[in-house]
């Protein structure tokens, strides 16, 4: 059937402004007051992905991805509060998706539940319920979420004018920014101090990343953590009963481990703050406590290291690496208007095909590694799983086959990322990368369609006279 023009080209015209519609839209900056989520980790005390060995309490809530042996007797949530009972994934202070080891296990607020128990295991609920089931955990899709968030902080440079000094066997963290400060110290430097000192603002939030294979705390014989209290003006040494602010510092104070396999605590010193450590086994020792939660691969630990009840409650930024400017020309394709017989200078058509060169397709997307989902909960703290690591700044594909004459290049065609361009794992859309080719393409096709229809006019005018 025979289409008039005029119809051909409205339908085309429609066809391009669907394609429009459904290109996606220019994708938003990342808000700032989004957090990095631990996800449900940061409501459990102790989170372990594999085995956990433990005697005599942890005061939050535990969960244990592998077997836990609770030999010597364990309890578990006594410092727990309703609200916090409430938000744990099936008000479970207990998990355990393994064998489930020991004759005297209470669960003093919340519920427990475990795959297995060993022969003679004895476990009680005081304000709940106990029984064995599946784990309400995923815990390789929560560890993966930690190992990125901790890899994602670990690529933070540290604050402007945050200082690490090793002063005889002190270290001093010297930080004066009020809402985050970062500071990076390797294990050796760590582990070579007996008094470890902070000192930042109130209310600020702390990351220390640790590099190094492996921290050995009890190699240093390190007996404590001292944090500056600005009202006392002076540092206080952190314990259950004392601490700088009423315990405010160290809410806020997390300590990140993304490479070490071992980490050892000394039993002399109690360890302020929480440890995410995703990759480690951690051993308490067999005294003193961790003031903060734990969040770790394998964990050990007997005597008088508890875990004490102090969960996290920073906001963890979004972490968004700097744009690395661009080392070569654009590799973006132009958009090249077809004027005339194909010849060897045009742009090199697709291997096979024949006639006029084809426009190579200018797809819009970004390239490296997708971004840790940043999704925050209604206190700003976690919520939902998100993606692994930080995202690199996007780049557009290099073309296969660039043109090796002068084309004609229509402005504002090209699909390289605009400063507003998401670095989030979705694709990106710069605005009008794909659709203004889409666009000038049609015009193309309905000109040539136009063109044909006139000579195939004068042919039939010539035919009749």
């Amino acid at each position: 059937m025979r289409i008039p023009l005029p119809a051909a080209a409205l339908a085309l015209g429609g066809s391009l402004v669907l394609a429009g519609l459904l290109a996606p839209a220019a994708a938003h900056a990342a808000d700032p007051n989004q957090c990095l989520s631990l996800g449900v980790a940061s409501l459990y005390g102790e989170f372990v992905e594999g085995d956990d060995t433990h005697t005599p309490d942890a005061e939050g809530a535990v969960a244990v991805g592998g077997n836990a042996d609770f030999t010597g007797g364990f309890s578990v949530g006594q410092e727990l509060t309703p609200e916090q009972v409430k938000a744990l994934p099936g008000g479970n202070a207990l998990v355990v998706a393994g064998k489930l080891t020991g004759n005297n296990t209470q669960v003093m607020k919340g519920n427990g539940v475990y795959g297995s128990k060993a022969e003679g295991a004895v476990i009680q609920a005081h304000r709940g319920t106990v029984g064995q089931g599946g784990s309400p955990i995923d815990f390789a899709a929560e560890f993966a979420r930690v190992r990125a968030v901790s890899t994602a902080l670990a690529g933070t440079p540290q604050t402007a004018g945050a200082k690490v000094e090793a002063k005889g066997k002190e270290l001093h963290l010297t930080g004066g920014d009020a809402s985050y400060n970062a500071f990076t110290v390797s294990a050796a430097t760590l582990q070579g101090a007996t008094d470890v000192f902070v000192k930042v603002p109130v209310g600020s939030v702390t990351v220390v990343t640790v590099t190094g294979d492996s921290y050995d705390m009890a190699a240093a014989k390190t007996t404590g953590f001292h944090l500056w209290d600005e009202g006392k003006k002076a540092y206080v040494l952190d314990d259950k009963l004392q601490s700088a602010h009423g315990g405010a510092v160290r809410a806020k104070l997390l300590w990140n481990f993304p490479t070490a396999t071992k980490v050892v605590k000394s039993s002399q010193a109690a360890w302020s703050g929480t440890v995410l450590a995703p990759n480690a086994a951690f051993d308490l020792g067999s005294a003193a406590p961790v003031n903060g939660s734990v969040i770790v691969k394998s964990l050990t630990g007997k005597g008088g290291a508890e875990t004490h009840h102090y969960p996290f409650t920073g906001c963890l930024p979004p972490v968004v690496p700097p744009t690395t400017p661009p080392t070569t020309p654009p590799t973006t394709p132009p958009v090249v208007v077809p004027t005339g017989t194909p010849s060897a200078t045009t742009t090199p058509s697709t291997p096979g095909s024949t006639g006029t060169p084809s426009t190579p397709p200018t797809t819009p997307g970004t390239t490296g590694t997708p971004a840790p989902s940043v999704t925050p909960s209604a206190s700003g703290g976690p919520s939902a799983p998100g993606t692994a690591g930080p995202s690199a700044s996007g780049s557009a594909s290099p073309s296969a086959g660039p043109s090796t004459s002068a084309p004609a290049v229509v402005p504002g065609a090209s699909a390289s990322p605009s400063a507003g361009t998401s670095t989030g794992g979705g694709l990106a859309h710069t605005g009008s990368g794909p659709v203004v080719p889409l666009a000038i393409g049609g015009a193309v096709v309905i000109a040539a369609g136009g063109a044909l229809v006139l000579v195939a006019r004068r042919r039939k005018a010539a035919g009749r006279a």
